[in-house]
């Protein structure tokens, strides 16, 4: 299913293009798709990443990877999420890049959410919400995640060989908290938390969603 889409993706990719590109297994899919079109038709792409793993392979690939820091325009930008509900709102985060995940949709003038029908959802209450913090606020901001309704607030931990917490690709911690009702309003409430960076709740950004099942594609566009 996940290969349905990638395909699609890949298709819709014009030559000289400026993409957003995203992380994840789905975006991953694409990538690959990507660049075996860019072999087999000699065609250019220019691609900014939302982190080191995406960019370590757009390089691998040939797509020309600009820096995080691109003041030009992008034309569109794909990602995955990790749950989406049918307000188009998501919760995205799970590998750690909700950061520059959510930076470049703001960015892009479309931005296309690729999943498989596995990620839809019929609400997004209860779903944990990553939510990036800066390490001396961790404490202050779970507290004020519990009073803003959340049920569950856990400081992420490494499953790696690192000992203690996540550390985020901009030196920050991970919180994940589960609201029992989410609402669009919750997305800005959380970023008034003193000490949050961003959060993996968002409710504005994507303009389509692009679904892959057994029976194929399903592509929906979000209403005006």
């Amino acid at each position: 299913m996940k290969e349905k889409v990638a395909e699609e993706i890949a298709a819709r990719v014009k030559d000289g293009e400026v993409l957003g590109i995203g992380t994840g297994s789905t975006v991953t899919l694409a990538v690959q798709r990507i660049g075996e079109r860019m072999k087999r038709e000699g065609i250019s792409v220019h691609g900014v990443p939302t982190s080191i793993q995406t960019a370590a392979q757009c390089e691998a690939l040939g797509v020309s990877v600009l820096h995080p820091g691109y003041r030009g325009s992008i034309a569109w930008g794909f990602d995955g999420a990790d749950a989406v509900d049918s307000n188009f709102w998501l919760v995205k985060g799970k590998g750690g890049a909700l950061l520059q995940e959510k930076i470049l949709a703001a960015r892009c003038r479309e931005f296309i959410v690729i999943v498989d029908d596995s990620k839809l959802v019929p609400s997004l209450n209860d779903i944990p919400i990553p939510v990036e913090v800066v390490p001396e606020a961790a404490g202050y901001a779970e507290r004020e995640l519990l009073e803003l309704g959340a049920s569950l607030v856990q400081l992420r931990p490494c499953t790696g060989g690192k000992h203690g917490p996540i550390i985020t690709e901009a030196g920050n911690v991970i919180l994940d908290a589960s609201f029992p009702q989410v609402t669009k309003q919750l997305e800005d409430s959380i970023k008034c938390i003193v000490g949050v960076v961003e959060s993996g709740l968002f409710t504005r950004f994507a303009t389509e969603l692009w679904v892959g099942s057994a029976q194929g594609v399903t592509k929906k566009k979000r209403a005006a």
